[in-house]
């Protein structure tokens, strides 16, 4: 009650700690896999499906295919990135106060003035 009574605004809420995913104990197989997969030919590649398959067989994973695909869509970036064979990908937000910067389009204007025609 106090606090409500201090400041009209509530204090920011604390990030929680991550969660532990039934996916943690096969991150590393699945990483493996991918970082392979970067220097196979095109049509020796892993899909996403068989990669799945393959951690249910060998593995015996219990998890399921939405959070696996869901992390392999992350992560594969992120190993290309690592490998070096994916460029880092960055971006930059832009700020501009108002009335700092302007855009023109500057091109040929013809305008009827006091019904004479005129050209800039």
């Amino acid at each position: 009650m106090r606090k409500a009574l201090d400041s009209a605004w509530p204090e920011p809420r604390k990030p929680l700690p991550p969660r532990p995913s039934a996916l943690d104990p096969y991150k590393a197989v699945i990483d493996g896999i991918q970082r392979a997969d970067l220097d196979a030919p095109r049509k020796q590649r892993h899909t996403v499906t068989r990669i799945f398959h393959r951690l249910i067989e060998e593995h015996g994973a219990d998890v399921s295919y939405s959070m696996f695909r869901r992390y392999v869509a992350d992560r594969k970036p992120q190993i290309a990135v690592e490998a070096g064979k994916a460029p880092v990908e960055a971006f930059i937000p832009q700020t501009h106060p108002p009335g700092m910067e302007a855009e023109v389009d500057f091109g040929d204007v013809a305008v009827r003035l006091a019904g004479e025609l005129v050209s800039w």
